[in-house]
């Protein structure tokens, strides 16, 4: 038996909305350790098919583990899925039946101290979901000038001490580099107490995290581009964890399902446009209570879902 890399939240609400079947093709563009496309790929046997999107190299290895028994139905993609586009075209594949978003890190992700994703797990900064990616958070929180810094926590964390931290993080970098997680959170301290500590940090950590993947550009990215590729009739569905992500998802799919454009002004009617989804969700579909019993990490799971026209 194959040990849990990450636990899967809302299954069973994924596959009502997915809603897979035999001979479909599904992308899981964050694949993690796999447990959602397994079972996507049981509940739609014997013939669909998966693509696996992860920019993670460990993903992609304990996913290959665990999706083994399903030999060819299964294809991983080492990227991130906003080069969608480019990706199916090399694979040859011209439409999807679904796609399926669960973003945010994995439980396995946070675990490893050595990426430095936690602000409870010392580690140097590195937060990176691809090894390879450029920039990593040392470099972010070494390199960006108090402004910036301020603007990512602000606008990456809605942290509203993001001023007083930013000026904090560069006054302490001229005593020399912050290196770790431990030191991050130790200037975050210093600059905001004890008493929302916990909260402050979950902020800062995610803020950074987001700037250095780029998550809210790639996951428009990922939603623009699969509108090209889901066939009417298939669905898009996606989990997030925060309200950045949360909002980007319901304005996109409110966008894009619109039958007017609105004018702007009282002088002219609202034009019609055609939309090209129908919201299967109208409020986000969270976790029941024993789910959240048994998987804290779900607590702050939202799930939207939208129908291609």
């Amino acid at each position: 038996m194959i040990d849990e890399y990450h636990t899967p939240v809302l299954v069973d609400a994924v596959l009502h909305y997915l809603q897979p079947t035999p001979g479909g093709i599904y992308v899981d563009g964050t694949l993690g350790g796999g447990s959602h496309s397994e079972q996507i790929l049981m509940h739609s046997s014997p013939s669909s098919r998966v693509i696996g999107f992860d920019m993670d190299p460990d993903a992609i290895a304990f996913a290959s583990r665990r999706l083994k028994q399903f030999g060819e139905r299964v294809r991983f993609v080492r990227d991130n899925v906003a080069n969608l586009r480019k990706r199916l075209s090399e694979l040859s594949i011209a439409r999807l039946d679904g796609l399926l978003l669960d973003l945010g890190i994995s439980s396995h992700q946070i675990a490893a101290g050595g990426r430095g994703f936690s602000f409870q797990e010392p580690g140097r900064l590195d937060m990176r979901m691809d090894p390879a990616n450029r920039i990593d958070a040392w470099g972010v929180i070494n390199t960006y000038d108090e402004v910036r810094l301020s603007e990512i926590l602000w606008n990456f964390g809605e942290e509203r001490g993001s001023r007083r931290i930013a000026r904090r993080i560069v006054e302490k970098r001229k005593q020399g580099p912050v290196d770790t997680t431990i030191d991050l959170a130790g200037i975050v301290k210093s600059a905001v107490g004890e008493k929302y500590l916990p909260q402050t940090l979950a902020r800062v950590f995610q803020a950074i995290r987001i700037e250095v993947n780029g998550e809210l550009e790639n996951l428009k990215a990922a939603l623009e581009n699969s509108m090209e590729y889901v066939a009417p009739g298939g669905r898009i569905v996606v989990i997030s964890y925060h309200s950045l992500e949360d909002r980007t998802v319901k304005e996109f799919f409110k966008e894009e399902s619109k039958a007017f454009t609105k004018s702007g002004t009282k002088l002219l009617p609202d034009r019609p446009s055609e939309p090209r989804l129908r919201v299967l969700t109208k409020k986000p579909v969270v976790p029941s209570s024993a789910e959240i019993a048994a998987n804290a990490r779900s607590r702050s799971a939202k799930l939207r879902s939208a129908e291609r026209l």
